[in-house]
């Protein structure tokens, strides 16, 4: 499972599990009095609840802008890598080029100086 994955999970994990609460609440055989109190409860652990899911999503935050980091640096010392290895190709085709220039010429003039003779 993706760390973006898990922090999805976690998150709606904690939305169900308050939805089930308060739906069990109102559903259950209880007097009125009675869940009134149990629910004024579960509203005075919202605010802890809320805090937990802030943490948790913070926390995934930070792990996928950890590995996004990571991922860049990859990339960038990858294509350093290519720039590099591409800089070095172009320099031994530039030399070859020059090179097979050179060779051309030298025919060419033994050429015209074999016609002479």
């Amino acid at each position: 499972m993706s760390k973006k994955s898990t922090g999805v999970f976690i998150g709606g994990l904690l939305l169900g599990s308050v939805i089930g609460t308060v739906t069990g609440l109102l559903i259950a055989p209880r007097t009125g009095r009675d869940t009134r109190q149990l629910l004024k409860k579960s509203a005075d652990a919202l605010p802890e609840l809320a805090e937990d899911l802030s943490t948790s999503v913070q926390l995934q935050a930070d792990r996928l802008s950890e590995t996004a980091l990571r991922n860049w640096d990859g990339t960038l010392a990858r294509l350093r890598e290519a720039l590099a290895a591409g800089i070095e190709a172009s320099a031994r085709e530039r030399l070859e080029f020059k090179q097979t220039k050179s060779d051309l010429v030298s025919e060419s003039r033994e050429s015209v100086s074999d016609h002479q003779l």
